[in-house]
């Protein structure tokens, strides 16, 4: 809800967005940005995700991952995280 309907300085994020052969959490048009929410599901699939994560690069993404727990527990500083990423790579 914190990035829903430009809320995080006016971007609009997509929410569980096809992109390829893929389903993202969340994406950013503008940015170009997947943000992934890693929860139990990809315990042990780290060649999988690679790949994953190597082809939405190869496709121009820029991709940043948090863990449920993380979101769950602190928000506030997942929401931090998120905004030092966007400005230390979209100035």
């Amino acid at each position: 809800m914190r990035v829903n309907k430009g809320q995080f300085h006016g971007l609009d994020f997509d929410r569980q967005k096809i992109i390829g052969n893929y389903v993202v959490d969340f994406y950013c048009k503008a940015l170009g940005l997947v943000v992934e929410i890693d929860g139990s599901s990809h315990n042990e699939r780290e060649e999988e995700d690679a790949m994953r994560e190597a082809w939405l690069r190869n496709q121009g993404c820029k991709i940043i991952r948090f863990t449920t727990v993380l979101v769950l527990q602190q928000m506030d500083q997942v929401m931090e995280d998120l905004e030092e990423f966007v400005l230390d790579n979209y100035r």
